[in-house]
């Protein structure tokens, strides 16, 4: 074999080195499997910028089922590590990552689980480089390779021209379109390959909250754009490092929501969260963008992919999730998705790690003891049983620290039961005169307005005190909408004076 037939340095430094391998010659004489299978692929991979496998004896495992000594060497090993993800890993406290897997037994897939997924996915885009389709099911090039070549020799699948790197733009054959609409009406989903079951209970138990206990500076930090109470901090601050449920009440537009939103800040940035679990066969979706913010990862600075991580997870805000009174059994549960097979996770564990606001308690389609019922378990032993769309019933953890934001009073709502699982009953009060001022001042800007203190004197003088109003924190950012509002249609500057403020006051509490 000429190495003249070889661009780079480094592969035709491989086809020396395989026509020098004594090993080699071994298995010829022995008749046994030679290593030309095994050189193929480590050119290959020399040519898509991967790292080659370990070159071992004759009797050498296939690049599917990686040695011993490969699945012991460490990472930095194997790939470039990008900057970032190496300095957090140096680190001794470094917060928890998915690593990327190097063999599909670590990636917990079997070969059948992704020649179905890449089946699915040709049907859906027509044609595709591996590249692509490595992309599409956010698994590592070098183990969606061997499978696209086994469909080529199963002639499931065709080539349909060369692509870069050492790739091919494959497309579905015939018989491959006919075996695909089969496993379409058997699961449609087609996304990124799913994580198990084992591998999400341990990102969930990595990330937990139990493990983090904000301090003063951490809540501070959290509500520095709120106005609060230093009295009521030192009420949260115990709540929050419990990490278990609590009852906001209190008078409607006191900010029981925006408190319970920002409490989430308190425990930390980010949290890795699986896009997909596979559960015996079925496949669950957890990341929704409706209710998970991602958190994009530094981009790396070469043509290749340098990152360590497991493309099939993703980075989010610790997720705070809010629901009213839309709440019902149903988004408790494992819902049906619109594809066979196919479900959506419930909103607690969607909320994993994170806050899950229960918003308007009372209020909700459903009861307060249906509620009771189905959480009474959950928040005493922090796990939870869920039944899947064909019947198996799994235990997941209950990891979220639980508000429950209400009007009414507690008591009045549940019984002592309930009440016992819920530790921490935090009543948000009205603010003080002092504080309704500094709440204008805060607030006018935001909104486009100039604060001016005697228009603020007259307001309190005239439409607070004489009928004895309640001061409440939503007022003062109501109110002022109202001026720049009237003014916007007037087509004047928007200023705070007395004219205004008695054109605001008469529609706001107009029925109040």
């Amino acid at each position: 074999m000429s190495s003249e037939n070889y661009e780079s340095p480094e592969m035709q430094g491989a086809v020396a080195l395989a026509e020098e391998s004594p090993s080699s010659a071994r298995s010829e004489v022995t008749g046994e499997n030679n290593d030309l299978d095994s050189l193929l692929d480590r050119i290959n991979r020399l040519a898509s910028g991967e790292a080659p496998l370990e070159t071992t004896s004759g009797a050498e495992k296939s690049p599917r089922e990686p040695s011993p000594s490969e699945n012991s060497a460490p990472a930095s090993a194997r790939t470039t590590t990008h900057p970032a993800i190496q300095k957090a890993n140096e680190s001794a406290d470094a917060p928890w990552q998915p690593c990327e897997p190097r063999s599909l037994v670590e990636a917990g897939l079997s070969e059948t689980q992704l020649e179905h997924l890449a089946l699915k996915s040709l049907a859906a885009l027509g044609d595709a480089s591996g590249h692509q389709i490595a992309e599409q099911h956010s698994v590592p090039f070098r183990l969606i390779e061997p499978i696209l070549a086994d469909l080529k020799q199963a002639q499931l699948v065709a080539y349909r021209g060369s692509a870069p790197m050492n790739d091919y733009v494959y497309q579905l054959t015939e018989l491959g379109r006919e075996t695909t609409k089969k496993l379409t009406e058997q699961c449609s989903y087609f996304g990124a390959a799913p994580i198990t079951l084992d591998a999400y209970l341990t990102s969930v138990a990595e990330q937990t909250l139990t493990k983090m206990h904000p301090t003063v500076d951490d809540l501070n930090r959290a509500f520095s754009d709120l106005l609060v109470n230093p009295k009521m901090l030192r009420r949260l601050g115990p709540a929050v490092n419990s990490g278990r449920g609590l009852f906001l009440f209190g008078a409607p537009g006191n900010g029981k929501t925006s408190i319970a939103e920002r409490i989430t800040k308190a425990f930390g940035d980010t949290i890795w969260i699986p896009r997909a679990i596979g559960i015996d066969g079925e496949i669950m979706r957890v990341f929704d963008p409706a209710l998970h913010e991602e958190v994009p990862m530094e981009a790396s600075s070469g043509p290749l992919q340098t990152s360590t991580i497991d493309r099939r997870w993703i980075c989010i805000r610790r997720p705070t999730i809010v629901v009213g009174g839309e709440l019902t059994m149903d988004s408790l549960e494992v819902m049906a998705s619109t594809g066979n097979n196919v479900s959506e996770a419930p909103l607690q564990l969607k909320s994993n790690c994170g806050t899950l606001v229960i918003d308007d308690f009372g209020r909700q389609r459903m009861t307060t003891d249906e509620l009771l019922n189905r959480w009474i378990v959950p928040l005493e032993k922090r796990y939870d049983f869920l039944k899947l769309v064909n019947g198996k019933k799994i235990q997941v953890p209950f990891d979220q620290l639980i508000i429950f934001s209400t009007n009414l009073e507690p008591k009045d709502l549940v019984d002592d039961a309930f009440l016992r699982r819920i530790p921490y009953k935090i009543e948000v009060p009205d603010p003080s005169e002092e504080e309704f001022r500094k709440l204008f001042k805060i607030m006018a800007p935001i909104v486009g307005l100039e604060y001016v203190q005697e228009a603020v004197d007259y307001l309190i003088e005239t439409h607070y005190k004489p009928v004895k109003r309640p001061y409440r924190c939503c007022q003062p950012r109501d109110l002022l909408l109202q001026i720049r509002n009237y003014c916007h249609y007037l087509d004047v500057p928007p200023e705070m004076c007395q004219e205004y403020l008695d054109y605001s006051v008469e529609n706001y509490f107009a029925i109040m």
